[in-house]
């Protein structure tokens, strides 16, 4: 933490604008509470801890910025002790704004948390205060994906670049490791203010080092959230439209016999159409729509019955000799014969 200062305001100062290191060490404490806790980092106090810390330096950032403290001609020897810490409020920022929870502004988030994080490199690299590369400018961070080669095989991994990325992610990792052990050592002399000029200047370049390859791990993994982030939202927007369109409802209408039937219900509900049997089935016949291709008999076979049972019944009224004798016979030989007599398949 930074040199202890008193942050109490008195009520006498409370109406005054807060200074400047106190901007600075609230927003740097808020963050070591939120970053140190054990509580679910979505929960309602975290949340409202990492705004005001936000607020607090974003109040800050501005007033550097009025003040202007660094420039660009000077060297890392010329800035003041007491102005290095200030050097770290875009990575403070970055941090913080990392741990927000809010899944509708997740990529809105990751995106400035990077240009915080770019900032502060960019800052340190001016100062020469350790080497690294910076971070090439990412253009899929602006929400675009790259273009996949349509034609021809996948390229196959650069090896020699990957060994190369392995082996500085083990340097800054081990660069890291000493510099948190340095720092551990020299903390509670800042934070007790019995520490001398050279032991705080050391304190606040070592944690600009440890923010330095922090920065470096956190743009690494920022790039590949905005990638899967980018991907989801067109996946999104790709099943949101219609894969095909649907097929407009059927209009109701008066399922007739035959054509006569029509004429006569068609006369009689004009706003309602309708249409025959055989229109109908002609009609699913030429769409491939028939509903059941298991029908037994046509209609035609059927209408054929019914006029030969008609036909039979005109002749036994008309008392022909001939059906009349027919019909005597076939009553006479059901009375001496039961049921399916003769029929062997039927066995009744």
């Amino acid at each position: 933490m930074a040199a202890a200062e008193s942050t109490s305001l008195s009520p006498s100062q409370a109406e005054e604008p807060p200074k400047l290191s106190d901007l600075l060490d609230r927003g740097w404490k808020l963050y070591e509470e939120v970053d140190t806790t054990n509580d679910p980092i979505a929960a309602t106090h975290i949340q409202v801890k990492i705004k005001r810390g936000i607020t607090q330096l974003e109040e800050a950032t501005r007033m550097v910025a009025q003040l202007d403290l660094f420039s660009r001609n000077e060297d890392l020897e010329e800035v003041a002790t007491t102005d290095l810490k200030y050097l770290m409020l875009p990575v403070l920022l970055g941090a913080l704004t990392m741990k927000q929870v809010n899944l509708a502004k997740r990529l809105e988030q990751v995106q400035i948390a990077r240009c915080y994080f770019l900032d502060f490199l960019k800052r340190c690299k001016e100062y020469n205060i350790s080497k690294f590369e910076l971070p090439k400018t990412n253009e899929n961070s602006a929400g675009t994906l790259e273009e996949e080669p349509a034609n021809g095989p996948p390229k196959p991994p650069d090896l020699i670049a990957m060994a190369t990325v392995r082996a500085a992610k083990i340097e800054r990792y081990t660069q890291r490791k000493d510099t948190e052990a340095k720092l551990s050592e020299i903390k509670a002399a800042v934070d007790s203010g019995q520490a001398d000029d050279e032991i705080v200047r050391d304190f606040y370049l070592l944690n600009l080092r440890k923010w330095i390859a922090v920065s470096l791990e956190e743009i690494e993994s920022i790039d590949q959230e905005i990638e899967i982030l980018t991907r989801m939202d067109v996946l999104k927007q790709s099943s949101a439209e219609p894969s095909q369109s649907k097929r407009p409802p059927m209009k109701p209408f008066i399922l007739t016999k035959d054509a006569v039937q029509a004429r006569v219900f068609g006369a009689g509900y004009p706003s309602l159409p309708t249409m025959s049997v055989d229109d109908w089935y002609e009609q699913h016949r030429k769409k491939n729509a028939l509903p059941d291709q298991g029908i037994p008999r046509s209609t035609e076979d059927v209408d054929a019955e019914e006029r030969e049972q008609e036909e039979k019944e005109k002749r036994v009224e008309n008392d022909d000799e001939e059906a009349l004798q027919k019909a005597r016979d076939w009553d006479n030989w059901k009375d001496t014969h039961r049921r399916g007599y003769g029929n062997r398949k039927n066995m009744g």
